[in-house]
């Protein structure tokens, strides 16, 4: 598994310590910056790791901003791209279990290092469900493609 990892200022400081972890845990991931504290722009930093896991170079994507509500924002503009603002744990879990969620976004002033490692590791380990979910996975396929019946 390889995760594609971005953030903005607002997040360097917890993508840094998610990339410690890591490299604890032998968990493969392409860095897409920034690379300082230096004020960047968020939206370019979305757009490359989620053009990293549509084209099949990573398998997730977690992006980092200030409250990761703007990464969130900025990455589901990306075809193919689900992704899913969580502070908490049980959400982390079930957007990827209901919502085949392939972009985790954090707050890095939102959630404590503690709670995003584990957010980001159930985030990574949990399956897809499927099943009745897919439906409703195919259904936000035909809005993104602007195909879905009115009714």
């Amino acid at each position: 598994m390889t995760v594609a990892i971005g953030c903005d200022h607002g997040g360097y400081d917890l993508k840094m310590k998610l990339i410690a972890h890591f490299n604890e845990n032998n968990t493969e991931y392409v860095d897409l910056g920034t690379h300082s504290t230096d004020s960047v722009n968020y939206a370019p930093i979305a757009k490359d790791v989620c053009d990293c896991v549509v084209g099949g170079k990573a398998d997730f994507g977690i992006l980092v901003c200030s409250t990761g509500i703007g990464m969130s924002i900025a990455a589901n503009k990306v075809a193919g791209i689900r992704a899913a603002c969580c502070s908490d744990y049980f959400s982390a879990k079930y957007t990827r279990l209901h919502n085949n969620a392939n972009v985790l976004c954090l707050g890095g002033r939102v959630v404590g290092d503690g709670l995003a490692f584990e957010m980001v590791d159930v985030f990574l380990l949990s399956e897809f469900e499927g099943g009745r979910h897919q439906t409703r996975i195919d259904q936000i396929a035909d809005i993104e493609n602007e195909r879905l019946a009115k009714g």
